[in-house]
Protein backbone atom coordinates (compact mmCIF):
# COMPACT_ATOMS: atom_id res chain seq x y z
CA UNK A 1 0.00 0.00 0.00
CA UNK A 2 1.61 3.93 -1.26
CA UNK A 3 0.43 6.18 1.35
CA UNK A 4 1.36 9.36 1.17
CA UNK A 5 1.08 12.05 4.45
CA UNK A 6 0.97 15.68 3.37
CA UNK A 7 2.87 18.18 5.34
CA UNK A 8 2.36 21.58 6.39
CA UNK A 9 4.03 24.43 7.97
CA UNK A 10 2.40 23.62 11.79
CA UNK A 11 1.36 20.05 11.30
CA UNK A 12 2.25 17.81 14.63
CA UNK A 13 0.64 14.55 13.75
CA UNK A 14 2.47 13.50 10.57
CA UNK A 15 5.19 11.22 12.63
CA UNK A 16 2.47 10.11 14.28
CA UNK A 17 0.69 9.03 11.22
CA UNK A 18 3.39 7.81 10.20
CA UNK A 19 4.46 5.50 12.86
CA UNK A 20 0.48 4.28 12.79
CA UNK A 21 0.69 3.14 9.18
CA UNK A 22 4.16 1.71 9.10
CA UNK A 23 2.75 -0.42 12.08
CA UNK A 24 -0.11 -1.64 10.67
CA UNK A 25 0.70 -2.06 6.79
CA UNK A 26 4.38 -2.57 7.10
CA UNK A 27 5.18 -0.45 4.55
CA UNK A 28 6.48 3.00 5.36
CA UNK A 29 4.32 6.37 4.33
CA UNK A 30 6.04 9.37 1.82
CA UNK A 31 5.65 12.62 3.26
CA UNK A 32 5.23 15.53 0.94
CA UNK A 33 5.94 18.85 1.12
CA UNK A 34 2.33 21.47 0.70
CA UNK A 35 4.49 23.53 -2.16
CA UNK A 36 5.17 20.56 -4.25
CA UNK A 37 2.88 20.45 -6.57
CA UNK A 38 2.43 16.20 -7.70
CA UNK A 39 1.79 13.96 -5.76
CA UNK A 40 3.81 10.14 -6.17
CA UNK A 41 1.77 7.42 -7.08
CA UNK A 42 -0.14 6.59 -3.70
CA UNK A 43 -3.26 4.34 -2.53
CA UNK A 44 -4.17 6.90 0.31
CA UNK A 45 -3.54 10.24 1.28
CA UNK A 46 -3.61 11.49 4.96
CA UNK A 47 -3.51 15.06 6.11
CA UNK A 48 -2.57 14.89 9.35
CA UNK A 49 -3.25 16.98 12.65
CA UNK A 50 -2.15 20.01 13.90
CA UNK A 51 -2.19 23.91 13.37
CA UNK A 52 -1.43 24.58 9.88
CA UNK A 53 0.05 27.95 9.44
CA UNK A 54 -0.45 28.66 12.72
CA UNK A 55 -4.43 28.25 12.50
CA UNK A 56 -4.42 32.07 11.29
CA UNK A 57 -7.99 32.64 9.52
CA UNK A 58 -9.80 30.18 10.18
CA UNK A 59 -8.87 26.52 10.47
CA UNK A 60 -7.41 24.93 7.20
CA UNK A 61 -8.34 28.08 5.15
CA UNK A 62 -4.99 28.41 4.36
CA UNK A 63 -3.86 25.14 4.11
CA UNK A 64 -6.40 24.35 1.56
CA UNK A 65 -5.25 27.06 -0.79
CA UNK A 66 -1.31 25.34 -0.59
CA UNK A 67 0.13 24.21 -4.11
CA UNK A 68 -0.54 20.54 -3.30
CA UNK A 69 -3.81 20.47 -1.95
CA UNK A 70 -5.06 21.05 -6.44
CA UNK A 71 -3.68 17.36 -6.92
CA UNK A 72 -5.15 16.19 -3.60
CA UNK A 73 -8.62 17.75 -4.76
CA UNK A 74 -7.74 16.49 -8.41
CA UNK A 75 -6.79 12.91 -7.34
CA UNK A 76 -9.81 13.03 -4.89
CA UNK A 77 -12.27 13.50 -7.77
CA UNK A 78 -10.37 10.23 -9.01
CA UNK A 79 -11.12 8.24 -6.12
CA UNK A 80 -8.00 7.93 -4.27
CA UNK A 81 -9.02 7.01 -0.82
CA UNK A 82 -8.28 10.35 1.60
CA UNK A 83 -8.24 10.01 5.51
CA UNK A 84 -8.39 13.69 7.20
CA UNK A 85 -7.49 14.17 10.83
CA UNK A 86 -8.36 16.69 12.83
CA UNK A 87 -6.72 19.90 11.36
CA UNK A 88 -6.68 17.65 7.99
CA UNK A 89 -10.51 17.90 8.24
CA UNK A 90 -10.98 21.29 9.04
CA UNK A 91 -8.67 21.51 5.20
CA UNK A 92 -11.27 18.74 3.87
CA UNK A 93 -14.37 21.29 4.60
CA UNK A 94 -12.40 24.37 2.96
CA UNK A 95 -12.55 22.28 0.09
CA UNK A 96 -15.60 20.98 -0.02
CA UNK A 97 -14.15 17.52 -0.42
CA UNK A 98 -16.63 16.82 2.76
CA UNK A 99 -19.82 18.60 3.98
CA UNK A 100 -20.11 21.30 6.82
CA UNK A 101 -18.32 23.51 8.90
CA UNK A 102 -16.32 23.28 11.76
CA UNK A 103 -16.77 26.20 14.48
CA UNK A 104 -15.22 26.98 17.52
CA UNK A 105 -16.07 24.36 20.34
CA UNK A 106 -19.12 25.43 22.07
CA UNK A 107 -16.59 25.79 25.39
CA UNK A 108 -14.76 28.15 23.79
CA UNK A 109 -11.44 26.65 24.70
CA UNK A 110 -9.34 23.99 23.79
CA UNK A 111 -9.91 20.86 24.33
CA UNK A 112 -7.24 16.89 24.89
CA UNK A 113 -8.60 14.38 26.73
CA UNK A 114 -9.85 10.90 25.99
CA UNK A 115 -13.54 10.50 24.45
CA UNK A 116 -15.36 7.65 23.47
CA UNK A 117 -16.80 7.29 19.72
CA UNK A 118 -19.29 4.48 18.44
CA UNK A 119 -19.14 3.57 14.62
CA UNK A 120 -22.09 3.76 12.94
CA UNK A 121 -21.48 2.73 9.05
CA UNK A 122 -19.22 -0.26 8.68
CA UNK A 123 -19.88 -0.98 5.06
CA UNK A 124 -16.81 1.20 3.88
CA UNK A 125 -13.21 0.84 3.58
CA UNK A 126 -12.41 2.45 6.46
CA UNK A 127 -14.51 0.82 8.84
CA UNK A 128 -15.02 -2.13 7.96
CA UNK A 129 -13.01 -3.97 11.13
CA UNK A 130 -15.53 -2.32 13.20
CA UNK A 131 -18.25 -4.30 14.59
CA UNK A 132 -22.01 -2.29 14.19
CA UNK A 133 -21.87 0.10 17.27
CA UNK A 134 -18.56 -0.71 19.01
CA UNK A 135 -17.77 1.80 20.77
CA UNK A 136 -13.62 2.83 20.95
CA UNK A 137 -11.57 5.34 22.95
CA UNK A 138 -9.48 7.76 21.42
CA UNK A 139 -8.02 11.29 22.11
CA UNK A 140 -8.91 15.00 20.61
CA UNK A 141 -7.17 17.69 20.81
CA UNK A 142 -8.52 20.71 19.34
CA UNK A 143 -10.18 24.27 19.26
CA UNK A 144 -12.24 24.16 16.70
CA UNK A 145 -14.43 20.86 16.18
CA UNK A 146 -17.55 21.72 16.45
CA UNK A 147 -19.04 20.25 13.60
CA UNK A 148 -22.25 22.25 12.00
CA UNK A 149 -24.22 21.17 9.16
CA UNK A 150 -28.70 22.25 9.08
CA UNK A 151 -30.36 19.79 9.27
CA UNK A 152 -31.64 19.43 5.68
CA UNK A 153 -28.22 18.05 4.69
CA UNK A 154 -28.14 16.38 7.90
CA UNK A 155 -30.89 13.99 6.79
CA UNK A 156 -29.46 13.52 3.67
CA UNK A 157 -25.84 12.41 5.12
CA UNK A 158 -27.88 9.79 7.41
CA UNK A 159 -29.85 8.34 4.57
CA UNK A 160 -26.77 7.85 2.64
CA UNK A 161 -24.30 6.05 5.11
CA UNK A 162 -22.31 9.11 5.22
CA UNK A 163 -21.87 9.42 9.27
CA UNK A 164 -18.51 7.53 10.81
CA UNK A 165 -18.41 8.28 14.11
CA UNK A 166 -20.85 9.93 16.59
CA UNK A 167 -19.27 10.96 20.31
CA UNK A 168 -20.89 8.43 22.30
CA UNK A 169 -20.93 7.72 26.14
CA UNK A 170 -18.90 4.67 27.24
CA UNK A 171 -22.40 2.62 26.46
CA UNK A 172 -22.67 3.42 23.30
CA UNK A 173 -25.07 6.23 24.04
CA UNK A 174 -25.45 9.48 22.22
CA UNK A 175 -25.96 12.26 24.68
CA UNK A 176 -25.35 15.86 24.68
CA UNK A 177 -23.17 14.71 28.00
CA UNK A 178 -20.80 12.78 25.72
CA UNK A 179 -20.64 15.70 23.11
CA UNK A 180 -17.49 17.48 24.22
CA UNK A 181 -17.61 20.43 21.55
CA UNK A 182 -21.29 20.63 20.57
CA UNK A 183 -20.66 19.00 16.89
CA UNK A 184 -23.89 18.46 15.43
CA UNK A 185 -25.76 15.11 16.49
CA UNK A 186 -22.77 14.32 18.46
CA UNK A 187 -20.81 13.86 14.69
CA UNK A 188 -16.98 13.04 15.39
CA UNK A 189 -16.50 11.91 11.83
CA UNK A 190 -18.25 11.66 8.29
CA UNK A 191 -17.56 10.63 4.63
CA UNK A 192 -18.37 12.12 1.50
CA UNK A 193 -20.93 10.55 -0.55
CA UNK A 194 -18.62 8.29 -2.33
CA UNK A 195 -17.27 6.96 1.16
CA UNK A 196 -14.01 7.37 -0.49
CA UNK A 197 -13.13 9.87 2.15
CA UNK A 198 -13.18 10.10 5.54
CA UNK A 199 -12.99 13.38 7.92
CA UNK A 200 -12.73 13.46 11.62
CA UNK A 201 -11.84 15.50 14.03
CA UNK A 202 -10.41 12.97 17.25
CA UNK A 203 -7.27 11.19 16.53
CA UNK A 204 -6.86 7.45 15.68
CA UNK A 205 -3.18 7.16 15.40
CA UNK A 206 -2.57 8.13 18.57
CA UNK A 207 -4.29 4.87 19.83
CA UNK A 208 -2.21 2.28 17.31
CA UNK A 209 0.98 1.50 18.64
CA UNK A 210 2.27 -0.25 21.68
CA UNK A 211 3.98 2.82 22.74
CA UNK A 212 0.64 4.79 22.94
CA UNK A 213 -0.95 2.75 26.01
CA UNK A 214 -4.13 2.07 24.07
CA UNK A 215 -4.74 0.54 20.57
CA UNK A 216 -8.24 1.05 20.15
CA UNK A 217 -8.06 2.96 16.97
CA UNK A 218 -6.11 0.14 15.26
CA UNK A 219 -8.97 -1.31 13.23
CA UNK A 220 -9.67 2.04 10.99
CA UNK A 221 -6.08 1.15 10.08
CA UNK A 222 -6.24 -2.62 9.49
CA UNK A 223 -9.28 -1.50 7.53
CA UNK A 224 -8.35 0.58 4.95
CA UNK A 225 -4.79 -1.41 4.82
CA UNK A 226 -7.11 -4.94 3.62
CA UNK A 227 -9.10 -2.64 1.69
CA UNK A 228 -5.99 -0.86 -0.31
CA UNK A 229 -3.70 -4.33 -0.14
Amino acid sequence: MKTSIILFPGSNREKDMEMAVSHVSGHAPRIVWHKDTNLPPSDLIILPGGFSYGDYLRCGAMAAHSPIMREVVDQAKKGTRILAVCNGFQMLVETGLVPGALLRNRSLKFICKQVHLRCDYTGSEFTSHFRPQQVFQVPIAHGEGNYFIDQATLKTMEANDQIAFRYCTPEGDITDAANPNGSVANIAGVFNQGRTILGMMPHPENAVTPQAGSQQGTPLFQSIVEALA
